[in-house]
């Protein structure tokens, strides 16, 4: 089941830098939020505070809070790596596990989190593989690397690895940045079937992207050199695109500044 996240006050830092400040914002289950901004605003920071990848980061830490439905995923009680496999994580650059075959990328963290008989890895497996949209394309070579597909694939088999453990939450780092046309086309489309079934979540530097694919749009930049990256807006796409609220925004839309 999607959820719905409510973020309020975070901060976030690596050691003594303050990199984003008070942000609050609510992101809507079954629905794409697109984060878009220059370059160092931290979007990319926020998103991993998400699911608590951020404090992995020697020094790195966060105040303020992040509810997923009724439950404070920054609360003392909490295990971030059960928050993990809640809120499943897709990366700008592909990164399959270089030794293992398609099948075993997939089933990795199924068998970390205990499901065992291969009828049921097989059944969960081809599940996913169908819902990343990669199945009839890989079903005869389950036991090649997945290394050996190609970029897009490659991705599409990160996101196959991320759906197989039923997360309620998908983020998405520039997970096209690093594709050609034709396959970022190919993760569009899977974002857009993903959505009625996850909470998705994608940073994009791509602005044409965050109009096709996002319901909402979140605009982030900094006051200033070594200043915190701020929310400066959240809104419908179709608004933030066409009629913002902040100038900072329409400027940054049309390209007169970032």
């Amino acid at each position: 089941m999607a959820k719905r996240i409510e973020v309020s006050g975070l901060h976030a830092y690596y050691g003594g830098t303050h990199a984003i400040e008070d942000i609050s914002m609510t992101i809507e289950p079954r629905s794409v939020t697109a984060f878009i901004g220059p370059s160092g605003c931290g979007k990319s920071t926020f998103l991993r505070t998400l699911n608590r990848m951020h404090e992995v980061i020697p020094g790195a830490r966060v105040e303020g809070k992040v509810m997923l439905d009724d439950e404070d995923l920054y609360a003392s009680s909490v295990d971030p790596v059960a928050v993990r496999r809640v809120i499943g994580m897709v990366f700008q650059r592909p990164n399959p596990f270089p030794t293992m075959s398609i099948y075993d990328n997939v089933a990795a963290g199924l068998k970390l989190n205990g499901v065992r008989g291969k009828r049921r890895l097989d059944e969960i497996v081809e599940e996913s593989l169908r819902g990343a949209n990669l199945w009839n394309e890989v079903k005869d070579r389950l036991s090649k690397p997945g290394a050996g597909l190609s970029g897009g694939q490659q991705q599409r088999l990160c996101i196959a690895r991320a759906i197989a453990v039923q997360p309620q939450v998908l983020l998405m780092d520039e997970p096209c940045s690093a594709l050609d046309p034709i396959s970022t086309l190919a993760i569009e489309d899977l974002i857009g079937k993903l959505k009625s079934q996850y909470t998705i979540v994608i940073v994009t530097h791509n602005m044409q992207q965050a109009a096709r694919v996002s319901d909402r749009t979140a605009f982030f930049n900094i006051a200033g050199t070594g200043k915190p990256g701020k929310l400066i807006e959240i809104d419908d796409t179709s608004k933030i695109f066409t009629n913002p609220d902040q100038k900072g925004t329409e400027d940054y839309i049309t390209g007169r500044f970032g």
